[in-house]
């Protein structure tokens, strides 16, 4: 492929790109012409049991365009090296996929510290690890003269919408949200682009789903039967340099993409003075102007429990 679209001659770093999602990227990637590190300590989905062959073995797979990075990416030093690996081994650094991410679910009330704090350390802390390194040489590359990078992190649904048991996945993914917005607007001047995806697809977070009634099973059975390519197609385009896109969070439902709105007020009205502004005016005026506008607790399962198009 050439023209805008090519990803000929880039350098791409893929966190958790051993398997699913994370591997159909690297994969897609490749196959479009880039050269990717593939970082991913090939762990469970709850982040233990390392297995460095796992990624290893899926760059093996994808030829001599991908190379091995079988580090915690979340480990201090771990970002800064995979991004010096990328620059050293294939001489620059053009695209970064932030996909790694573990899940440790658990009711609010049952949820432990310890949980808490691996997920946000990979999901969150991670993500932005890699991201302080590798914007570093995306904006020297950009002022010799190089074509501008592309970042994209992969996002979730649950921190959108919310969903039973996932307070730490899903604060992870909303604040990667927030994340993707900043580095869009500190990368601007540099061209550089940051986007964010929410995937739905056969990954091992569906298959971690434990139904607790007959519409999440049905979810489940629907989300198992979309192919990560889809997702890896957008990805691909994401990251070409003819994609003018940035700041932006979409969805990827196999031949179904989305484009989510970002929280703006929807409401606003103004209370009588601070001395006359009363509890009772609060929730008469609340009741009155905002109550209609207010969104209800659906979870992510339940909103996009639809028959996807494959």
């Amino acid at each position: 492929m050439t023209g805008p679209f090519s990803l000929e001659g880039k350098v791409a770093l893929v966190t958790g790109g051993a398997r699913g999602i994370g591997r159909a990227i690297a994969q897609e990637l490749v196959a479009r012409g880039a050269r990717v590190v593939i970082a991913d300590p090939g762990v469970s989905i709850a982040g233990e049991n390392p297995d460095a062959e796992s990624v290893r073995e899926s760059a093996r797979a994808m030829g001599p365009g991908a190379l091995a990075y079988a580090e915690d990416i979340s480990a201090p030093g771990a970002a800064q090296a995979a991004v010096d690996l990328a620059v050293a081994r294939f001489g620059a650094l053009d695209i970064v996929v932030n996909n790694a991410a573990v899940l440790r679910d658990g009711l609010i009330f049952k949820s432990q510290r310890g949980d808490w704090e691996r997920v946000i350390q990979t999901n969150l802390t991670g993500a932005w690890a890699v991201l302080a390194a590798a914007t570093q040489v995306m904006r020297e590359a950009a002022k010799s003269g190089r074509t501008p990078g592309r970042i994209v992190n992969i996002v979730s649904t649950a921190g959108l919408y919310g969903n039973f048991g996932q307070a730490a996945y899903a604060a992870a993914k909303a604040g990667l949200v927030g994340l993707t917005r900043v580095v869009a607007m500190d990368m601007a001047r540099s061209k550089v682009n940051c986007n964010a995806v929410a995937p739905f697809g056969a990954t091992r977070v569906t298959e971690s789903i434990q139904p607790a009634n007959d519409a999440q099973a049905l979810y489940k059975r629907r989300a198992l039967a979309v192919p990560a390519d889809y997702v890896a197609r957008l990805v691909g385009w994401l990251c070409s340099p003819g994609c003018d896109v940035t700041g932006q969070i979409f969805g990827v439902r196999g031949r179904e993409v989305f484009l989510f709105s970002l929280p703006r007020p929807v409401v606003r009205f103004v209370t009588a003075p601070l001395a006359e502004l009363t509890p009772e005016l609060l929730d008469a005026a609340i009741s009155l102007e905002m109550r209609d506008e207010m969104v209800d607790l659906t979870t992510d399962l339940e909103a996009f429990n639809a028959e996807p198009i494959v």
